[in-house]
């Protein structure tokens, strides 16, 4: 529902409508008129009743957003942003039990495979520098919401089959016991902020001006030998992340 004083704006005011509508629309995001996750009106409704056009409204909306207040979905609308997903980095770090910790379904789903070679990865997996590898790129799901984009890669002679394991499972670690590994462990991780690269920007729904969590981690198997080599890419306003000292 629209605050009634929403409805007004001072025209010759000084401050341009598509700003004190965006002062009003946070002010109520603020105020919780709106809560988490919750769409707010659509572009026409917020025009008539603020008797501006559709741009004017989409213009207030994309400050919002740079703002970190609402999140736009193509298609679908504009949300509150919920609060950050606490997830845990540790020795033992699973997609899935993190998400489950807090009351989430989550899963990872197959947006591409390749065959390559590349001496810097070969290292870390302990390989030699022609030896093909396998990249597989995955997205992270929490309930319907994405939250991170990521490129894992391996020895392509020992997982030639992972990405077809991996779209059935729908999870890393359940996928791994096919290939009987039981148990592994994270041996490093790397985070840095940075900004997304468009396509990244785009599968993550937000701004390519607004900063990711990016984590570089190996894997290794119970005998220390190196599994996978990663590159996460994690929505920065959805996703929190502490380092966990659990084993």
């Amino acid at each position: 529902m629209i605050a009634e004083h929403m409805d007004r704006v001072e025209r010759g005011s000084g401050i341009a409508v598509w700003r004190q509508i965006g002062e009003s629309l946070a002010h109520d995001i603020r105020s919780k008129l709106y809560g988490a996750g919750e769409r707010l009106p659509p572009e026409s409704e917020l025009a008539s009743k603020f008797s501006v056009n559709r741009h004017t409204i989409r213009r207030a909306m994309g400050v919002l957003e740079q703002d970190g207040l609402v999140r736009i979905e193509q298609g679908r609308g504009t949300f509150v942003q919920e609060h950050a997903i606490d997830y845990a980095i540790g020795k033992r770090t699973r997609f899935s039990e993190n998400l489950r910790h807090q009351g989430l379904e989550g899963h990872v789903e197959v947006i591409g495979s390749q065959v390559l070679r590349a001496a810097d990865i070969a290292r870390h997996l302990g390989l030699a520098r022609t030896a093909p590898l396998l990249r597989v790129q995955l997205i992270g799901r929490a309930e319907d919401r994405t939250i991170n984009v990521s490129e894992h890669h391996f020895d392509q002679t020992r997982f030639s089959d992972l990405p077809e394991k991996l779209a059935a499972l729908r999870s890393l670690s359940k996928a791994y016991v096919q290939y009987g590994i039981g148990d592994y462990t994270r041996k490093w991780s790397r985070i840095t902020a940075t900004l997304p690269e468009a396509d990244v920007a785009r599968m993550l729904g937000q701004p390519k001006t607004r900063p990711i969590l990016q984590v570089e981690a190996l894997n290794v198997d119970a005998a220390g030998e190196p599994l996978q080599y990663s590159v996460t890419r994690f929505a920065g306003d959805w996703v929190q992340i502490s380092i966990s000292d659990e084993t």
